[in-house]
């Protein structure tokens, strides 16, 4: 049996009434998304969440909660998506970093200029992700427990 989810992190990163995206290059098409990307073999989800974020942003960032997990499953994919997506601070930008590939660049986008932007969203978490972030919706980090074989 086929897992019919990719498992994905993001995070929700706010400074000053703005908030951090990446404009990736997908298909050929400029959109808009959190830092964003899958969960790897041998992290953590809350590891995934860090590295994605420094990888496509830059920015290093301090995790503070669990906004929500989302599924969404687009029409012309075959799998769906499973996103963790995370609350994050922003600690310390690395401007000589280079971004992952496909990533044009990081930029930060009050709620309005996101709506306005609404065409180039990658998928319909991306708003939602904002609108959960500023109705206060948190759980804490410990709510996702990471096990080990003993």
């Amino acid at each position: 049996m086929n897992n019919p989810a990719h498992v994905t992190v993001a995070t929700v990163i706010e400074r000053d009434g703005r908030f951090l995206f990446v404009e990736e290059r997908v298909e050929g098409r400029s959109v808009l998304n959190q830092p964003a990307g899958h969960w790897d073999d041998g992290e953590t989800l809350l590891q995934a969440a860090l590295r994605e974020t420094l990888e496509e942003t830059a920015w290093e960032v301090k995790l503070e909660a669990l906004v929500g997990i989302y599924e969404f499953r687009p029409a012309e994919l075959d799998y769906g998506f499973l996103r963790f997506a995370f609350s994050a601070k922003p600690v310390r930008e690395l401007r000589d970093r280079p971004l992952d590939k496909g990533i044009e660049r990081a930029v930060w986008l009050t709620r309005d200029e996101l709506v306005a932007a609404a065409d180039r969203h990658r998928s319909p978490m991306v708003l939602r992700c904002v609108d959960d972030w500023r109705s206060g919706r948190r759980l804490p980090l410990e709510t996702l427990a990471h096990l080990t074989p003993a």
